[in-house]
């Protein structure tokens, strides 16, 4: 199994998308040209992790939006679990379901990954900053969570 390889880049028109959110509806990212754009990729709802990365962003939303940014989480899970997930750590921000992966291979982040000697495909913790006109202006790939958000909000502030 190798990586797909991904379409995104630095310095590029980020790939648009449309995936399923919670409540139902479906979101774009072409919904939010105008804004800038976090999406941080994770792996799990619920997972300790993943709790942790999701409550940093969330305690950043208020920062974020004055910096007219908007921020997405996407994960593999079901809109309905990010919908418990969402709720229970009161999210403030869209979670939307990749289910198939689509976009986490046009990102580059539906890689080959090992644990304790096992080879499986899987995502691999990223975000990505694009700027109000779509183009995507950073990433950060196979990151550690402690810190991620507001080195995240940091860059924001720069752009």
């Amino acid at each position: 199994m190798a990586a797909i390889k991904a379409k995104a880049a630095v310095g590029k028109k980020a790939p648009d998308f449309a995936l399923p959110a919670m409540g139902g509806r479906e979101v774009r990212l072409s919904d939010y040209i105008g804004h800038k754009v976090v999406i941080f990729f994770y792996p799990k709802d619920m997972t300790p992790a993943c709790t942790q990365q999701s409550c940093d962003f969330r305690d950043a939303y208020a920062e974020f939006g004055k910096q007219n940014t908007v921020v997405i989480g996407i994960s593999n899970d079901p809109a309905e679990r990010h919908e418990k997930f969402a709720a229970k750590y009161e999210l403030p921000f869209e979670l939307l379901a990749d289910t198939e992966h689509k976009v986490c291979e046009l990102y580059g982040v539906w890689q080959l990954k090992k644990l304790y000697g096992r080879e499986y495909m899987g995502l691999v913790r990223s975000t990505f900053l694009i700027d109000e006109k779509g183009k995507l202006v950073r990433e950060w790939r196979n990151l550690r969570v402690k810190g991620h958000a507001e080195e995240v909000l940091a860059a924001v502030s720069a752009q």
